[in-house]
């Protein structure tokens, strides 16, 4: 017999405002442990130097995590032109250096190039999974990789600054699995001159953004207290993105033991994914069809 979890049964999310310096899972496991959670986790890692948005699921909410995942996402990055670097960012050795350097109009007329469906090849330094190892771990120890192309999502791509020659700020809205360090890599070879990033933030997240995060000081600050409860956001956030439908009390009951449940629809139309609410709070997220939510999550809130 398993032994049992311990901590709270507590539901909801926290954004936190991430810091550099530490990991993403050094952050959720500060977070659990100021909760007292049983269970936590991530809607999409941030490498340590990276700043902004970390979507943190306790509980039931960690149902969501894939909605959270799938969303749009912001990212505010520097890159810094002349180099390359064995990780793609600040933190790598430099193996590749150029003089020239692009101008404004340069930046933006290669930016149309990496937005929309686009292939992109991950840096070698990252979790990339390769006959099942971290494609870092090779790294690290010196093997020479050649990782596939992944297709990615770029909806938006633009120049916000040019603080100087050696610098260009950029802002990319994408979706899910993208390295802004791929963008900056591989924008620096379409302009001849190289890149890497020098620093990165993301903006926001789906429903979640960087300006009403919680800072780590204040995790610790306020950790196993009523006063870090009352920041919890429900695990309904997580779903937004979905159409809602009211569950009647009958169909409620039915969807919590795993069987199609009976809704009110609004929104939705025969085959969406949905989910259902009874009065203001998630049962369950399934398929909508003929006036029944078939469950695919439930929750036990």
């Amino acid at each position: 017999m398993g032994r049992r979890k311990k901590g709270r049964d507590i539901s909801g999310w926290i954004v936190i405002d991430k810091p550099a310096g530490p990991t993403s899972t050094a952050v959720v496991n500060k977070v659990r442990w100021a909760f007292e959670a049983k269970k936590a986790g991530h809607a999409g890692t941030l490498d340590p130097d990276a700043t902004g948005v970390l979507a943190i699921a306790l509980g039931e909410a960690t149902k969501t995590i894939p909605y959270i995942t799938d969303a749009l996402k912001a990212y505010r990055f520097t890159v810094t032109f002349g180099a390359a670097t064995n990780t793609d960012d600040a933190e790598g050795e430099v193996i590749k250096t150029a003089e020239g350097r692009p101008t404004d109009q340069e930046i933006r007329d290669a930016l149309p190039d990496f937005v929309g469906d686009i292939q992109q090849v991950p840096p070698q330094f990252s979790a990339v999974k390769i006959d099942g190892q971290r494609a870092y771990k090779l790294a690290r120890e010196g093997e020479d990789l050649t990782l596939a192309a992944r297709p990615l999502f770029v909806e938006e791509l633009t120049l916000v600054s040019r603080p100087d020659a050696d610098h260009a700020v950029l802002e990319m809205i994408c979706g899910k699995g993208g390295y802004v360090r791929s963008i900056a890599r591989d924008l620096g070879q379409a302009l001849g001159c190289l890149g890497h990033v020098q620093s990165l933030r993301r903006v926001w997240s789906g429903p979640f953004e960087a300006e009403d995060g919680v800072s780590l000081e204040e995790i610790e600050k306020l950790a196993r207290t009523p006063e870090l409860d009352a920041m919890l956001l429900p695990l309904e956030e997580g779903l937004c993105d979905l159409p809602e439908l009211q569950a009647t009390p009958q169909g409620a009951a039915r969807m919590r033991n795993g069987n199609p449940g009976q809704v009110i629809a609004s929104n939705a139309e025969y085959g969406d994914e949905a989910w259902a609410s009874e009065n203001g709070r998630a049962v369950a997220v399934g398929i909508y069809r003929a006036g029944e939510l078939h469950p695919s999550r439930v929750f036990n809130t």
